[in-house]
């Protein structure tokens, strides 16, 4: 996984690549993942630290109400899911029951962890969350490396930073498919704008069996792949077009023979009351919260706040005029979040993905002076290691 490539590319122009970015050892070169690796180990160490300041906080307040982290992070509601699925597969039929078919869930996180937990010692959990911690060093160096490519160095350190000290952040260390989802996405979008059109098609294709936002991986590559095209050969990037998609189209097609109806991925979703109605629900929940609700969830506030400044982000983004990629992902994925009618809390941690919009932060700290970086960052990090415990520790829904 190189931080660069040599290879020109249309959505990274070279005006906007930064002065002295390394291009990187032609191809063959066994030395091009260490230097890649020792470019990105500053900002994987300042990563580990933020998430180590949300952990300690998660674990005091834990040991002060008198039980351990350890089930909370590898055993708490969605994760126990996950495992069941790993232990004991598929529902083989549709049902009625509300909120109870684990067909909702896609593939890709529990069939490694039941891989893994079949050949590491250790209870299944432990695996599970060892696993989504390891991935989320995968992610996080797969945000840096688009950010260094895109703007340099010390604007994907910046990236980093930020996207492990998100308001919910404290998922990327959980039994989640937050982290492994990220970890497919960013390398993705990475290999897109580097060129390298079949990994990006087959990374794509992995997100698309890691969570329903998969698609917003498939759009992006598709979309990227077909403007491209006009530019040059096409024979990897219709390969990588074809294959983006392949994931999600995959999944959704075996949940409807599994149960035996052509929307049967889509039956599932309703049973979770989980539809897309094209905002209407996200609006009607913020103006009940922000309008009418005299003492909303704090939490749910949080996931409000998180959802406009999102929004207001993504402005950002198209004004700074991104690489077209990471445009459609962040809008699909935004899409898919504020558009869809279910349930409103996970919302926040939906969004976890969509580094991109992190980007225009990012861009103007790294200009900034050093003692403003440490003072955003550092109140950055404190914020999310007080809102990750009380996430798990005081909010009584699921994250």
């Amino acid at each position: 996984m190189p931080a660069t490539t040599s290879r020109t590319h249309p959505f990274v122009p070279a005006s906007r690549r930064p002065r002295g970015h390394p291009r990187g050892p032609g191809r063959g070169n066994t030395g091009r993942l260490p230097r890649a690796l020792r470019r990105a180990a500053p900002a994987l160490a300042a990563y580990v630290a933020v998430r180590l300041c949300g952990l300690l906080v998660v674990a005091r307040l834990a040991h002060a109400q008198g039980h351990g982290v350890w089930p909370v992070l590898a055993a708490s509601w969605d994760s126990r899911w996950y495992l069941d699925i790993a232990a004991h597969g598929y529902a083989d039929e549709l049902g009625t029951r509300v909120n109870a078919n684990n067909l909702a869930f896609f593939p890709l996180y529990p069939l490694l962890v039941r891989a893994l937990a079949a050949v590491v010692p250790g209870a299944p959990a432990t695996v599970a969350l060892v696993f989504a911690v390891g991935c989320s060093l995968v992610a996080a160096w797969g945000v840096f490396a688009v950010g260094d490519r895109l703007y340099g160095r010390r604007t994907g350190t910046v990236l980093v930073v930020l996207w492990g000290a998100l308001p919910v952040a404290q998922v990327q260390w959980m039994g989640y498919t937050e982290s492994l989802f990220t970890a497919v996405a960013a390398w993705s979008l990475y290999a897109v704008v580097s060129g390298r059109w079949i990994a990006a098609g087959a990374l794509a294709c992995l997100a698309g069996l890691a969570r329903p936002t998969g698609v917003a991986v498939a759009a992006a590559v598709c979309l990227a792949a077909l403007v491209a095209c006009r530019r040059g050969p096409y024979g990897r990037k219709a390969a990588a077009a074809v294959l983006a998609p392949l994931g999600w189209l995959g999944y959704v097609a075996w949940v409807g023979l599994r149960v035996g109806r052509p929307d049967g991925y889509f039956a599932v979703q309703r049973l979770w009351k989980n539809e897309w109605d094209g905002g209407r629900a996200t609006l009607l929940e913020l103006r009940q919260q922000l309008l009418y609700a005299s003492r909303p969830p704090l939490f749910l506030l949080l996931v409000s706040a998180v959802l406009i400044v999102s929004s207001v982000l993504y402005v950002l983004s198209l004004a700074d005029r991104q690489p077209l990629p990471l445009l459609v992902f962040s809008g699909v994925l935004l899409l898919v979040v504020l558009g869809s009618a279910g349930v409103y809390f996970p919302r926040a941690r939906f969004l976890l993905p969509a580094f991109p919009l992190l980007l225009p932060a990012a861009r103007a700290l790294a200009g900034a002076r050093p003692v403003t970086v440490a003072v955003v960052l550092v109140s950055a990090t404190a914020l999310s290691a007080w809102s990750g415990a009380y996430m798990l520790l005081v909010w009584e829904g699921p994250p």
